[in-house]
């Protein structure tokens, strides 16, 4: 089950490659392209191919990538995708080769969990030609092996979307590699090959019965998977248990039943029993030995009662699976209802989280606008002299303190003295520009409106960002107990299973009997025919010597006559 997704960002994010686009601003704009193709197709280490393309760069202003990144258009269906995915419970991380001025930018505007890249080096607004960062010389792989780490998830359940060569390290780390318009070198390596330019193309690899609200349980598809080999076993076994039920047949007709339903691999204990081993070949030296008959031996009695003392072991084993398959049910209920519980709870945080995200960029509105007139308040200040006024006053006030706190020679007072009265004097003569005054004025009262507006909707933000954590402690608490369902559910399936187990060793068992109980009849049957037949014999030898003393002219009794009349001697 997928819980983490890594996205590439060039190509992948936003629909374009950065460094090219901030290529543009130069006079290199194709050489650098061709850099970038060469590495995207896997002819160029991307180490060498970054080095390279940024050092070409050098010069260009800071402002002038920032504006030109803020246009870079995002990929068909990337906003719309990303919510989705993020509304069911995937983590999402960017890890690319490129730069934080696009990948922050990516982050806020998509909401991303994570953002690993590269860092431009700049000097007075312009760049260096220089780069650093974890993409640099580690690979992607490293990265989302260390994400992993953090989510506390495993490999196969995280999964990775790139386009290029520098992606495949990732791709072969994940759990799922996708290859996302992608060059050939990548979709060799990857397990989904998706050729549309739309990001929403994914939405249909990641369904949502595949997230997880909760993260014990498993997904839907292997619960019922799993499901339907308990109700599949529970079949089975009222199919066998209704051919036991015909087993209370006479002798004759349990015996031919027993051989019909007899598994295969009962046959072949049969067959070694009655048969002599097959001839190995000349290379093998070991002597293939038939397993043992339990019952050979037994009596017809004997036989009979094992197979009565099965029947009730298999009653009292039916029954205890019936039960633990039952219980299973319930638990699976519970735990399905408390993942609803969790879906509700999450649903109110994420409105509440929605409702703050919106309050606060009043916040942020409201800071700009305060900020923006405390600069101006600041310009009037200074343009209207009171900066200067005010820093007088300051050394005056600064003066008269050491002269009343210090103990000062009579001629170090008198200096300090004469200071303060020409700093008075100065002071006096200094006059405040009214009309800017009142311009400040006006100004600061427009300042503390903002500040207010500030205060207020901060309030507001924090009361609805209790609200969403409220919830979210909420789904805590329910998905600790949907967790604890789960593995109930799970451990009883799995006795389940076991005792199911069981009942088909017994149902074989009975099946066994029944043979034995067959060969038993059948051999005293032989045996009276055995006997029968030499009876007859005997009879037969008998009546020749009476016919042979009639023809000499005996006379017969009624009995001899029967004789000779049953042996066809007349």
């Amino acid at each position: 089950m997928i819980k983490l997704i890594a996205f590439d960002l060039d190509n992948v994010l936003i629909d374009g490659e950065a460094i090219d686009e901030i290529g543009k601003l130069t006079s290199v704009e194709a050489e650098i392209s061709e850099i970038t193709k060469k590495a995207m197709e896997g002819n160029l280490d991307f180490e060498t191919a970054l080095n390279e393309r940024v050092a070409l760069l050098k010069g260009v202003s800071v402002e002038n990538i920032k504006e030109v990144v803020s246009k870079i258009p995002l990929m068909e269906g990337a906003e719309e995708t990303i919510a989705e995915l993020k509304k069911r419970g995937y983590k999402i991380a960017t890890i690319t080769g490129s730069f934080e001025i696009i990948a922050n930018r990516m982050k806020e505007d998509l909401g991303l969990d994570y953002a690993f890249s590269n860092v431009l080096h700049e000097e007075e607004g312009k760049l260096t030609g220089e780069v650093s960062g974890p993409l640099l010389k580690g690979s992607k792989a490293e990265v989302l092996k260390e994400i992993m780490e953090m989510e506390k998830v495993k490999a196969e359940e995280s999964a990775a979307v790139g386009d290029g060569a520098n992606d495949v390290s990732m791709l072969e780390e994940a759990g799922l590699g996708i290859a996302f318009n992608a060059k050939p070198v990548l979709k060799e390596k990857a397990d989904i090959v998706v050729e549309k330019r739309d990001l929403r193309e994914l939405l249909e690899i990641f369904p949502e019965e595949e997230t997880s609200e909760n993260t014990a349980p498993e997904a839907e598809e292997e619960q019922q998977a799993e499901e339907d080999i308990i109700e599949t076993k529970e079949e089975e076994t009222v199919a066998e248990e209704a051919k036991e039920a015909q087993e209370e047949a006479p002798a004759e007709e349990e015996a031919k039943e027993a051989q019909e339903e007899a598994p295969a691999e009962e046959e072949a204990v049969e067959a070694q029993e009655e048969e002599p081993a097959e001839k190995t070949s000349p290379d093998v030296k070991a002597e293939v030995k038939p397993e043992p008959n339990p019952d050979a031996g037994k009596s017809f009695g004997e036989l009979l009662s094992n197979k009565k003392e099965l029947e009730k072991r298999l009653k009292v084993l039916t029954k205890e699976r019936d039960d633990l398959n039952e219980k299973a049910r319930e638990f699976k209920k519970v735990r399905d209802e408390l993942n609803a519980s969790i879906k509700e709870n999450l649903d109110k945080a994420l409105k509440y989280r929605d409702e703050r995200d919106k309050i606060n960029q009043e916040v942020r509105k409201y800071k700009k606008l305060r900020d923006e007139t405390n600069q101006e308040l600041k310009k009037l200040e200074y343009a209207s002299g009171r900066r200067d006024i005010l820093k007088i006053q300051g050394e005056i006030d600064k003066l008269e303190k050491t002269i009343e706190t210090k103990v000062l020679d009579m001629r170090k007072e008198n200096e300090l003295v004469k200071k303060v009265q020409d700093l008075s004097k100065t002071l006096s003569e200094m006059k405040e520009d009214e009309k800017v005054q009142t311009e400040a004025i006006a100004l600061k009262e427009v300042s503390e409106a903002h500040h207010a507006k500030v205060v207020e909707f901060s309030d507001k933000a924090q009361e609805t960002h209790e609200s969403m954590l409220e919830y979210f402690k909420n789904i805590d608490d329910v998905r600790a107990k949907a967790d604890l369902a789960h593995n109930q559910f799970i451990e009883t399936r799995e006795t389940a299973s076991a005792k199911h187990e069981e009942v088909k060793a017994v149902l074989n068992e009975i099946r066994r009997k029944n043979k034995g109980l067959d060969k038993v009849k059948a051999k005293e049957r032989n045996i009276e025919s055995e006997k029968s037949k030499k009876k007859n014999m005997a009879e037969k030898e008998i009546a020749r010597d009476i016919y042979e003393k009639f023809k000499e002219g005996k006379k017969l009794s009624t009995e001899e006559l029967r004789l000779l009349q049953k042996h066809n001697i007349v």
